[in-house]
């Protein structure tokens, strides 16, 4: 398979293949935090986001809900479908904590019922700003109906995804989603997902089981990623 670079970010590269409707997603070992002021390389991040993303993006598909997602290639890389994304982070919340609390003075580890949406708008030379359906629709070309639907989205994915981390016994405290429109101009699920973008909670201790081991420097980054995706592999 030929591949060409066509975007490097943060966390992913992304490669065009000799197919015009396929992306590759190669997973980088760096981690970064707080729009990234603050880097770090970790041997093997990669792997674990790739994997991790590539299991949960597979528990997706067979709840029916439409991804990029093709499928895993090696440790490190994946195939997806190409998609022209929506800059906007939407960020579904099933308790309060992070920048929630210190923006809005809600206690920590409240629950949210029903689960809380926010939307972000993804540019970096503006710390990706909090925004609403009407800013969204200024300043990106989501239209009123494609939001109801990204809405609708985020919230399935939700239910699907607490119900897979219950199993694992960890609890699903608030994640990041991004969606794109296919070639048919359909709006599908798109980015990854994995401790880089979910906070999650082991269900016993409450012990952080994502990034924030590495935002907060209070743990470290493989030993919670692997934790995850050991659980995850014993449930197959």
């Amino acid at each position: 398979m030929t591949r060409s670079l066509l975007y490097e970010g943060k966390a992913k590269k992304v490669y065009q293949t000799d197919q015009s409707n396929e992306l590759i997603l190669s997973y980088k070992n760096d981690a970064t935090a707080f729009n990234g002021k603050k880097k770090e390389v970790f041997d093997g991040k990669g792997r674990f986001n790739n994997l991790i993303s590539s299991h949960v993006f597979h528990y997706l598909a067979e709840h029916d809900i439409p991804s990029h997602f093709i499928k895993k290639l090696n440790d490190t890389e994946q195939l997806v479908k190409k998609t022209t994304i929506i800059p906007l982070e939407v960020v579904v919340r099933n308790r309060a904590t992070g920048s929630i609390v210190k923006r809005l003075g809600f206690e920590e580890n409240r629950p949210f019922h029903p689960p809380l949406i926010e939307f972000f708008y993804k540019e970096d030379a503006l710390d990706d700003p909090i925004i609403n359906d009407q800013h969204a629709l200024l300043l990106t070309d989501a239209t009123d109906k494609e939001l109801e639907q990204i809405k609708a989205y985020a919230l399935r994915v939700n239910d699907v995804l607490m119900n897979l981390f219950d199993s694992i016994g960890v609890t699903l405290v608030d994640f990041k989603l991004e969606f794109g429109r296919d070639l048919l101009g359909q709006i599908v699920l798109a980015d990854e997902i994995s401790p880089d973008t979910c906070r999650l909670w082991d269900k016993e201790t409450d012990a952080k089981l994502d990034k924030d081991v590495f935002r907060q420097g209070t743990g470290d980054l493989l030993t919670v990623y692997d934790t995850i995706l050991k659980r995850l592999e014993a449930i197959k």
